[in-house]
C-alpha cells in the first residue's frame, strides 16, 4: 500500500509512534520482528522496484492499518462530532442544487442500501453510502486546444499523486483522452484494478488537464475529504469488492458502473481529518520500517559477499571444515593456519547469522563452485597422476577420433597467456583450452518441421531445460530423418552436457541422464574424448561456475548468445582426476547442506508469513468486538 512520505519523516520508528489511539502498542511495536521478518521471493518485480524479495510483513501492516481506519478502528470517536447522517443530508441538499443548476446530470437512483448488503457494523455516527451519491464526475470533452494528459503512466503510486503530466496539442490527442479533471479530484484505475492506479489531483495543472478513459473520475462534494476517498479506495474492504465484481482474467476490470456502485464507510466530517492524520503517521512509521529492513537486508549481503570473497582471493588452499546442519565444526588449532583458513573461520563463527536469506545461501553455492574449480574445496594429493598426463591421454585420445574420421580436425587455438590466467594453479593442474579437453559442438539451426506422425524424437532447446533436467513433454517432436540428419554431427549421450548458447537463459545447462535419442537446436554440447579421463560432473561443476561470466561476455541485442569459438577457447583448468572425483562428491556435500539451508529458510518464511496473518487476524478480531 502508498503512504503520504511526506508526513514525517526521520527518528525512531518505533518511539515515532503514539499510541494513544486505538492501535495499541502490542500490534505494532510488540510485533515489529513479525512485520519485518515475513519476507518472500518478489514473483515479477513491480514498476520503480529493484528489489529481489517483497516486504510482505510491511504489506500487511499497511493494509491492517486502513482496514481498521475505515471500520472506525484507528481513532477515537468523538461525540461532539456532527454525524455523518447530517452531513449526508447536506451532501443530497448540494447535489440536488448542482442538477437544478445543471452543473450535473440527474441519474438514476440506486436502491437503498439494505442491513444485509453492510459489510461490517459502523461506529456511532457513520453511515453507509455509494460512491455515486458523495461526489460527480466533471464529464468529458474530445480536446480542442493544448492540454495536461493525464494517464497511468502520470500516477505516482508511492504518494497517491500525479507526477507531471504530459502537455499533448488537440492533434496528438489519444482517443481515450476524455475525461475532465480538476484540483480536488479523485482518479481511479478500471483496469488491471488490482494495480492500485489511484490518485488525488492536488495540483492546478495548466494548461487544462484531461484524464483518460480508462479512470473513474469522483469529484467529492463539500464535506468529503478527496484524501480520505483515496485511502478507502486503496483498502482491504474495497479491494474485495472490486475483485467480486471485475471480469477478465488477464486484464481485469471494471465499469463505471460497478464503480459508483461500490459501498463507502462515511465518517463525521471531523473524524476524517483524524483518520487522514493518523493513516499518514503510522504508514511513515511503516516507510521506516521498511527502510531499515531493506538497508539491513543490502548491508547482510554486502558482507556475506566481501566475507565469501576473502575466500576465493586467499592464495592456499585446503580442504573447508564440515559443516553439520548449517554449522560449522572446526579444529582450534587451526586458528593460526594460512588465510584461507581464517577467513573461513571469520565465516564459520557467524554462520547461522550470515546465510539466513535465500541470496545469501546461493552467494555460498556460487562460491563453493568457485572454490572447487581453483582448486581450494579439497586438498591436493601428491600421489595423484598430474593433469599434465591426462592431457597426453586425451590428445592421443582425440589424435585417433580424428584418424577414425569420427570427429573433424581443427585448427589449432593459440598458447594461453599469462595475461588469461585468473589465478595460480594448485600442484597437479594444469591450464587448458576448453577444446583441448572436451569436445565442444552444436546442435542444429536449422528450423526442421514439426512431425505430426511416423516414428518422432524430440528436438530439445534450453527452453525445455528445467531444474537441471530436461522437460521432453515440451519439446518440439521432428521426423526420424530430420533426428538421423541432425546426430550425424550432434549425437547426444548419457553424461555429455547441453550448455545454452542464445537468449535471456545463456548458462543454463543440463547433464544428460536420459538414454532416449533426441536432437538438439541452438545448444552447446560437450562431448568427451576419453570418458576414463574425464569426470563429467566435473566438468557440469565449471560450466555451472561460468555461468554468469558467460552470460557477461555475450554478444548482441534483443538475442545475445554466446559463439561456439569463444566456448572453445575458455581456458580451463584441468586437476588431476582423482582431485576431480574428490572435487564432485565434496560439492556434492556441500550442496546437499545448502539445499537444507534453503529448505529450513523456506519454512521458515512460511511460519513467518503464517505469523503475520495471525497478528492481522486477531488484531482486527479484537479491534471488532470493542
Amino acid at each position: 500500500m502508498a503512504s503520504n512520505r511526506h508526513s514525517r519523516a526521520g527518528g525512531n520508528p518505533v518511539s515515532a509512534l503514539n499510541t494513544d489511539n486505538l492501535i495499541t502498542d502490542n500490534l505494532i511495536t510488540d510485533n515489529i520482528d513479525v512485520w519485518t521478518s515475513a519476507i518472500q521471493k518478489r514473483n515479477s518485480q513491480g514498476r520503480g522496484s529493484n528489489s529481489k524479495v517483497e516486504l510482505v510483513g510491511i504489506k500487511k501492516l499497511r493494509e491492517l492499518i486502513l482496514e481498521l481506519a475505515v471500520r472506525g478502528k484507528l481513532v477515537p470517536q468523538d461525540p461532539n462530532d456532527e454525524p455523518a447522517s447530517v452531513l449526508l443530508e447536506k451532501i443530497a441538499e448540494e447535489k440536488a442544487q448542482l442538477i437544478a443548476d445543471k452543473k450535473i446530470k440527474k441519474q438514476k437512483p440506486l436502491p437503498a442500501i439494505a442491513d444485509e448488503d453492510k459489510p461490517f457494523e459502523l461506529p456511532n455516527g457513520w453511515e453507509w453510502e455509494y460512491l455515486k451519491n458523495i461526489g460527480h464526475d466533471l464529464g468529458q470533452k474530445s480536446p480542442d486546444k493544448e492540454f495536461s494528459y493525464i494517464d497511468v503512466g502520470s500516477i505516482n503510486k508511492e504518494l497517491g499523486v500525479i507526477d507531471t503530466p504530459n502537455i499533448l496539442t488537440a492533434d496528438n490527442a489519444p482517443s481515450r483522452a476524455r475525461k475532465l479533471v480538476k484540483k480536488g479530484t479523485v482518479i481511479y484505475s478500471t483496469v488491471r484494478p488490482y494495480l492500485l492506479n489511484i490518485a488525488v489531483i492536488n495540483d492546478d495543472f495548466s494548461p487544462e488537464p484531461i484524464a483518460s478513459t480508462a479512470f473513474a473520475i469522483i469529484h467529492p462534494l463539500p464535506g468529503i475529504l478527496a484524501s480520505y476517498i483515496y485511502r478507502y479506495l486503496r483498502s482491504p474492504i474495497f479491494i474485495s469488492y472490486v475483485e467480486s465484481v471485475q471480469t477478465g482474467v488477464a486484464y481485469p476490470a471494471i465499469n463505471d458502473k460497478q464503480f459508483f456502485s461500490g459501498m463507502i464507510a462515511i465518517p463525521p466530517l471531523a473524524e476524517q481529518h483524524r483518520i487522514v492524520a493518523k493513516v499518514d503517521e503510522l504508514m511513515a512509521l511503516c516507510d521506516q520500517l521498511e527502510q531499515q529492513t531493506e538497508q539491513n537486508l543490502t548491508s547482510h549481503q554486502t558482507l556475506v559477499e566481501e566475507l565469501l570473497k576473502t575466500l576465493t582471493q586467499s592464495v592456499n588452499a585446503d580442504d573447508l571444515t564440515a559443516m553439520d546442519g548449517g554449522n560449522i565444526r572446526s579444529n582450534e588449532d587451526r586458528a593460526g593456519a594460512n588465510s584461507f583458513q581464517q577467513s573461513w573461520l571469520r565465516i564459520a563463527e557467524h554462520f547461522d547469522l550470515l546465510f539466513t536469506t535465500e541470496d545469501s545461501i546461493e552467494q555460498l553455492k556460487q562460491t563453493i563452485l568457485q572454490l572447487a574449480v581453483m582448486g581450494k574445496l579439497v586438498p591436493q594429493n601428491p600421489s595423484d597422476e598430474p593433469a599434465s598426463k591426462l592431457l597426453e591421454k586425451i590428445a592421443e585420445e582425440k589424435a585417433q577420433l580424428i584418424k577414425n574420421k569420427k570427429i573433424k580436425k581443427q585448427k589449432p587455438l593459440p598458447e594461453i597467456t599469462d595475461e588469461e590466467k585468473p589465478f595460480e594453479l594448485p600442484n597437479g593442474w594444469e591450464w587448458c583450452r576448453l577444446q583441448d579437453s572436451i569436445d565442444v559442438r552444436d546442435g542444429t539451426h536449422d528450423s526442421p518441421k514439426d512431425a505430426i506422425s511416423g516414428e518422432t524424437y524430440p528436438l530439445v532447446t534450453s527452453k525445455d531445460f528445467n531444474s537441471g533436467d530436461i522437460n521432453f513433454e515440451s519439446a518440439r517432436k521432428i521426423s526420424a530423418k530430420d533426428h538421423f540428419e541432425i546426430s550425424k554431427r550432434s549425437l547426444v549421450e548419457v553424461d555429455d552436457i547441453l550448455f545454452s548458447m542464445i537468449g535471456g537463459n545463456i548458462g543454463n545447462q543440463v547433464i544428460v541422464k536420459d538414454e532416449r535419442p533426441f536432437s538438439i537446436k541452438n545448444v552447446a554440447l560437450f562431448k568427451y574424448y576419453d570418458k576414463t579421463a574425464t569426470e563429467p560432473y566435473y566438468f557440469k561443476i565449471y560450466t555451472e561456475n561460468l555461468a554468469s561470466v558467460l552470460q557477461d561476455s555475450a554478444v548482441g541485442g534483443a538475442q545475445p548468445f554466446i559463439s561456439l569459438g569463444a566456448l572453445r577457447k575458455l581456458v580451463f583448468a584441468l586437476p588431476p582426476l582423482a582431485e576431480q572425483h574428490r572435487i564432485v562428491a565434496k560439492v556434492d556435500e556441500l550442496m546437499a547442506l545448502c539445499d537444507q539451508l534453503k529448505t529450513r529458510l523456506a519454512n521458515s518464511q512460511t511460519t513467518q508469513l503464517h505469523l503475520a496473518d495471525a497478528v492481522v487476524e486477531n488484531a482486527l478480531t479484537e479491534e471488532v468486538s470493542r
